[in-house]
Order: structure tokens, then sequence, then C-alpha cells
């Protein structure tokens, strides 16, 4: 009973599985996906609420959540085929030590740069 609810949930939510996999292009199925939430959402809501307000929920719940699974598994595949693209800038540290200064404040709250030196590798918090 386990396997037939697994493969009957994946037959339908999975675009490698149901018959969108055929659409070469992974935007036009999340799209695809979407429109059909979007329907199912209001003839559940009718069908249930019979209201306008049970149709909104409804199709706001099932675009967030279906957005929130297509955005993390495209996270997914982009970490998995390209993770260089998650590398930040090589010895950033903060805005305020991009050209070796950084702004303080003298006791009459006056601002003031001071210069850092040369080699020093800097932190977030000053």
């Amino acid at each position: 009973m386990r396997e037939f609810i697994f493969n009957s949930w994946n037959g339908i939510m999975d675009h490698r599985v149901n018959p969108l996999r055929h659409i070469p292009d992974l935007q036009v199925r999340h799209m695809m996906m979407q429109v059909l939430a979007f329907m199912w959402s209001s003839i559940f809501a009718i069908l249930i609420v019979d209201s306008v307000w049970g149709f909104g929920i409804s199709a706001i719940a099932h675009m967030i959540f279906i957005a929130g699974i297509a955005i993390t598994v495209g996270t997914f595949k982009v970490a998995e085929r390209s993770p260089g693209s998650f590398t930040f800038i090589k010895g950033y540290h903060s805005y305020g030590r991009g050209r070796g200064q950084v702004i303080l404040r003298d006791r009459y709250g006056n601002p003031i740069k001071y210069n850092l030196p040369a080699n020093d590798p800097g932190g977030e918090h000053e």
C-alpha cells in the first residue's frame, strides 16, 4: 500500500515521471504544474467551501508550496552542476574594508577615516 501511494504521488507530482516530462524546457514544465495546481485548487475550493475565499486561499497555498519546491530543486541542481557559483569574492570582509580603511567616530561623534595596515586580514566586526 505504501509503495502504491508513493508511485501514485510520483506519477502525478514528479515532473520526471508524469507526462509533462516530454516538455524539454523545465520552466515551461513548472508553469504547467502551476496551472494545474491552480485549476485543482479552484475545483476543490468550489466543491468543498463553495466560495471565492476558499478558492483564493487554496490557490495561493498551492502556488507558494509548488514554487518553494521548484526553487529548492533548482538550487540543488545548480549546486550539483556548478558548485563554484556559490563561491563568494575571495578576501571579502565588509564594504567598509573595501579600500583599506574603516570609518570610526571620535569622542565628539564626528566620523574619521582610519587607515588599516596593508596586510591586515580584517574581520566583520571592527
